[in-house]
């Protein structure tokens, strides 16, 4: 729902034709994001931006055809469904290999080949397994990430693999398949933890417990009740922030000298910050450490970034049309290239709306077309 449609919009967005094969016919209607509602409302119109739909019935002979006379003009086919399910449509890679060596062929799986291979994956279910969950929430209390973490970037590294597989077959003139999947993606976002294990012999605490590497790294709550981030991280910045705010008896206290001793006495000196900053209001203290250099950040809610002034400034949104004629700003991909964030060229498409233009540049006739597109 959210793996493959990201790898298939990052190679759009890069530049890529492409085409979406959605399925028709058995009471299926397209790609089942197209009707989810709650938190999988912005799943379709996010990760299917720059494709082309082309909606056929894979279980019949026609359709097999059609999407086999398809796959054969491509450089890349990628897919996102459990495992065997492309084996049993004759479309896993090992059958289209034998039609065209030079295929790149990508899976987004829920775990690469082993034990767990033959489980039904979901991203929380990796974030639950695979420890982000327990980093995540407070001691005893697993909370997954507020995002499709591995989803995303699953499908990113789907996208890195085409990119070196297509190197690869400029040299060697031969295809390959790339596998990614969930589970494998969340061991690697935990993988800093588990060097730390490794490296000091004590286990990484979940992240609302743990000792942070920063004397002042938190969310403080100030007046009118309003929240702000405030991070002062090394003996340089403590020195500028006791000066702009006049706390001259705390940069002078023995027991402040350095990072790690403001960490060790973050039980009495937090206490302390927070009873004196909770004077200012949330704009002033972003004033001024925005004026000295030091890092902070409003709390803000993922609506409020449609009106951020950084974003809007820099194009980081670009309007799109949904399916149903609704207009929204859809959020680009973080990079530039030659300066220019890569844009929207084609909206999210309906259901089926490039099927005509593919197949007749396919070589079917009207008639055919129709009946190919039926549900």
């Amino acid at each position: 729902m959210v793996m493959g449609p990201t790898c298939g919009m990052v190679l759009a967005d890069l530049g890529a034709e492409v085409i979406k094969v959605e399925p028709i016919g058995h009471g299926r209607q397209g790609d089942a994001t197209r009707k989810l509602i709650g938190s999988g409302a912005g799943f379709f119109p996010m990760f299917n931006r720059n494709k082309k739909s082309m909606a056929l019935d894979l279980e019949t002979p026609e359709g097999k055809e059609a999407v086999l006379k398809l796959i054969a003009t491509a450089d890349v086919v990628t897919e996102n469904f459990k495992p065997g399910t492309m084996k049993k449509l004759g479309l896993d890679y090992a059958s289209l290999k034998t039609l065209n060596p030079r295929l790149i062929y990508v899976s987004h799986k829920g775990f690469l080949p082993g034990p767990y291979e033959h489980r039904t994956a979901l991203d929380e279910v990796v974030q639950m397994m695979g420890g982000l969950a327990y980093m995540t929430g407070r001691p005893g209390d697993p909370l997954r990430a507020g995002t499709s973490v591995n989803d995303i970037m699953g499908g990113m590294f789907g996208a890195i693999g085409v990119m070196a597989a297509l190197a690869h077959r400029d040299k060697t003139g031969l295809g390959q398949e790339v596998q990614s999947a969930l589970f494998e993606n969340n061991v690697f976002l935990m993988a800093q933890h588990m060097m730390q294990f490794a490296v000091t012999g004590k286990a990484a605490a979940p992240m609302p417990a743990r000792i942070s590497a920063w004397a002042v790294y938190d969310v403080f709550k100030v007046k009118g009740d309003e929240q702000i981030f405030l991070a002062v991280v090394s003996d340089t910045a403590w020195a500028v922030f006791c000066d702009a705010f006049g706390f001259a008896d705390l940069k002078n206290d023995a027991r402040l000298t350095n990072n790690n001793a403001r960490v060790r006495a973050r039980e009495w000196m937090m206490p302390i910050l927070r009873d004196r900053l909770v004077a200012f209001s949330a704009a002033e203290l972003a004033a001024t450490f925005e004026k000295h250099a030091l890092p902070f950040a409003p709390i803000t809610r993922p609506q409020d970034l449609l009106h951020d002034p950084h974003l809007l400034a820099t194009g980081g949104l670009a309007p799109i049309t949904l399916p149903d004629g609704q207009s929204a700003q859809a959020v680009l991909m973080p990079l530039t290239l030659d300066g220019q964030r890569p844009g929207v060229r084609l909206n999210p498409p309906r259901l089926g709306e490039h099927s005509h233009e593919l197949l007749s540049e396919l070589g079917y006739d009207d008639a055919t077309i129709q009946t190919l597109s039926r549900p």
